[in-house]
């Protein structure tokens, strides 16, 4: 059954708490980042270890699985535009990001379909990847920004609070 595409714009967790998930980005230092990031991948190991991993609750949600290699391109996408963030352009202006279709891959990598003991092992390898490139950016440059497809503008501060709110708002989805 086809997932109804999520057309939210979820920038507003940058600036205050999610009513689902519980996340405070106020609440949130920069530098708990990486250690939230390797933590939610150690909890969606243990949640693509369930035997109903494949069952989705309902037709409009995925399921763990499809929820874990989500997370998993998500670590993925984040480490290559946080690196063109730190890496500007060459006229100076803002690196643009191009669009990521999330449902679209989700379709086309046939999420349902992979194995999640892989999910989970290529899950755990890019939080750490990803964990470790947020661990590696210098005070002085967590005010450089990137800019979405749709506009929306981050610098590396507000992209670490963006970034670990999906995480945490994943595991809420799989463990609540």
């Amino acid at each position: 059954m086809p997932i109804v595409p999520d057309v939210k714009n979820w920038t507003w967790v940058t600036e205050r708490p999610c009513p689902d998930c519980g996340f405070d980005p106020t609440a949130t230092a920069y530098e708990a980042v990486p250690a939230l990031t390797r933590d939610s991948a150690a909890r969606f190991a243990e949640v693509l270890d369930r035997p109903d991993v494949r069952v989705r609750p309902d037709d409009s949600t995925w399921s763990a699985l499809e929820y874990g290699a989500h997370v998993r391109d998500v670590c993925r996408l984040f480490d290559v535009r946080l690196a063109l963030m730190l890496a500007g352009t060459a006229d100076g202006s803002i690196p643009r990001f191009t669009n990521w279709d999330q449902d679209e891959t989700a379709v086309n990598d046939r999420y349902d379909l992979q194995d999640p003991a892989r999910v989970a092992t290529e899950l755990a390898q890019a939080a750490d990847v990803v964990a470790g490139a947020f661990e590696s950016v210098p005070l002085a440059h967590r005010d450089r920004r990137g800019e979405r497809s749709d506009g929306a503008v981050f610098t590396v501060d507000s992209f670490a609070r963006y970034f670990i709110h999906d995480l945490v708002h994943h595991v809420h989805d799989v463990r609540g």
